[in-house]
């Protein structure tokens, strides 16, 4: 199968049917499935699939709700097709996009190709401003520079989507987890529509969680696989602190001064204390490390490509090799 199409949904009834419709109207000559992952819906989107007679429709139906990042993994899971393809299913996405991505991928031989909303239909105040600045914050910290990092119009390679591990609310850093992979990546420009049914999930409540995945992805981007450079650097700096403090109250106390008492004296201890304490997690987390490569026998980096070139030689007569293979034959 060439592509796949995932479609994660909460409670989208009003958009299944014209968004199934839109999709087949773009993808039209080629081989591709839709997959619908409902992440606990309550207003009967579920019924609503189940109601559609399309051969090309695959329905995940979650227990309950689980978020978008767990509905993502699931449906790449799922996906058969060469190619994969996330969308929103609020109809703000535009199906007849995919044609284009999907050439521009094929063409230029990219991994992910991702969409950017240049004419975007939200409001200014609770969606675009906060947008921006977190584009601005993730491009510059992360060093995927990409201009959009929140549209969910997607384009992978199979094998690049199905080596991420979308936990959590990591669906927002979709880029940099494939970044982490090796993918190339490439942004298009791509068509938004204003929401005509239903109420977006989106909110300025979910700032924090994506500040708080933003530290888990410089970690996984900077220091996952040599995470001692991390902790053990900032447990020296503050050891080092807490010993300078800590031998100027002793030169003091030699000279015949009380510094009992001092709030210096309680600020040398804990600085020494915590650089103990950063050292020894660093240890900790680095034997982890190792442990999770080596127990399942992956390794810290990703071959895109080997390539071996041919030896070319002149072929032996054909009575000479059946004669040696004759003379290798042990003697019974």
């Amino acid at each position: 199968m060439q592509l796949s199409v995932i479609v994660t949904v909460y409670n989208e009834r009003e958009n299944i049917r014209p968004l199934v419709e839109r999709i087949n109207a773009a993808l039209v000559g080629l081989d591709y499935e839709i997959i619908y992952v409902d992440d606990g819906s309550t207003d009967g989107t579920v019924a609503e699939l189940r109601s559609l007679d399309d051969p090309r429709l695959v329905i995940v139906e979650f227990r309950k709700n689980y978020g978008q990042s767990l509905a993502l993994m699931a449906g790449i899971d799922v996906a058969r097709g060469t190619y994969i393809a996330t969308m929103d299913g609020d109809l703000q996405n535009d199906p007849l996009d995919l044609p284009a991505m999907l050439q521009l991928l094929e063409a230029e031989n990219w991994d992910l190709v991702v969409g950017e909303r240049v004419n975007r239909q939200d409001g200014a105040l609770l969606r675009k401003i906060p947008s921006r600045i977190a584009n601005w914050i993730i491009r510059n910290l992360s060093g995927v520079h990409l201009r959009d990092y929140g549209c969910a119009l997607k384009l992978f390679r199979s094998e690049i989507a199905k080596d991420m591990g979308i936990y959590g609310e990591l669906h927002r850093f979709i880029s940099v987890l494939a970044s982490l992979e090796g993918a190339r990546i490439t942004q298009i420009p791509v068509r938004h529509h204003a929401r005509q049914f239903g109420v977006s999930k989106y909110g300025l409540g979910r700032t924090f969680k994506v500040v708080s995945d933003l530290m888990l992805m410089l970690f996984f981007k900077k220091y996952l696989q040599k995470p001692m450079h991390l902790f053990a650097q900032s447990g020296m700096v503050l050891f080092v602190l807490g010993a300078i403090i800590n031998l100027y109250l002793l030169a003091l106390k030699i000279m015949g001064q009380d510094v009992w008492g001092r709030p210096i004296l309680i600020l040398g201890a804990v600085l020494i204390l915590g650089g103990i304490q950063l050292i020894t997690v660093g240890i900790i987390v680095e034997v982890l490390m190792r442990t999770y490569y080596e127990s399942q026998d992956k390794r810290p980096y990703r071959i895109r490509e080997v390539f071996r070139g041919e030896l070319v030689t002149t072929p032996e007569p054909t009575e000479s090799k059946v004669a040696r293979s004759r003379m290798a034959l042990p003697r019974q």
